[in-house]
């Protein structure tokens, strides 16, 4: 069950114009919060990911199932019934809520951990061309505000200064 907190920072990112996956982040990093906080966790970080969108969807997000090919047949199908339930507002069943918990407190918390995410990220950007991702990093400059570009830049001059470069 997503947070008030979460499902709010979600509605404020829709208001503000940004993407269906920039909405869904939100949960899961609130996913990433309580795997970290032990309230349960996940095989791994592609699960705690998958957990995250799927509370979005729940909640919601206008987040599109993914592609055919992409996921089996079985998860993308469940992706678009929690994008269904996410319209109709239809009461979870409670039963299901605590089994679906309970199973999860049985996982390990190591998914959400800092070495976790950075590999998974970074194996999720080597998918991607290099064009495709200069792009993204080009959009997000743009949306990011002159502020924010700017301490971005000092972070990076630091980082390089340190680095010897």
């Amino acid at each position: 069950m997503p947070t008030k907190k979460a499902i709010t920072r979600a509605k404020r990112d829709k208001q503000q114009g940004k993407s269906a996956s920039t909405q869904a982040g939100e949960f899961v990093h609130e996913e990433m919060d309580k795997i970290r906080k032990g309230e349960h966790g996940a095989r791994n970080t592609k699960q705690a990911i998958a957990i995250g969108l799927s509370e979005a969807r729940r909640a919601g997000v206008k987040l599109k199932p993914p592609k055919a090919g992409a996921t089996s047949e079985k998860t993308r199908k469940q992706a678009e019934r929690e994008l269904k339930q996410g319209r109709t507002h239809k009461p979870v069943s409670a039963k299901r809520s605590r089994a679906r918990i309970k199973a999860l407190k049985k996982e390990g918390t190591e998914a959400a951990s800092h070495t976790a995410l950075s590999r998974q990220a970074h194996s999720a950007a080597r998918r991607r061309t290099a064009t495709a991702r200069s792009a993204s990093a080009k959009k997000a400059a743009n949306t990011k505000g002159p502020r924010k570009r700017s301490q971005a830049a000092q972070k990076a001059a630091r980082t390089r200064a340190r680095a010897g470069h």
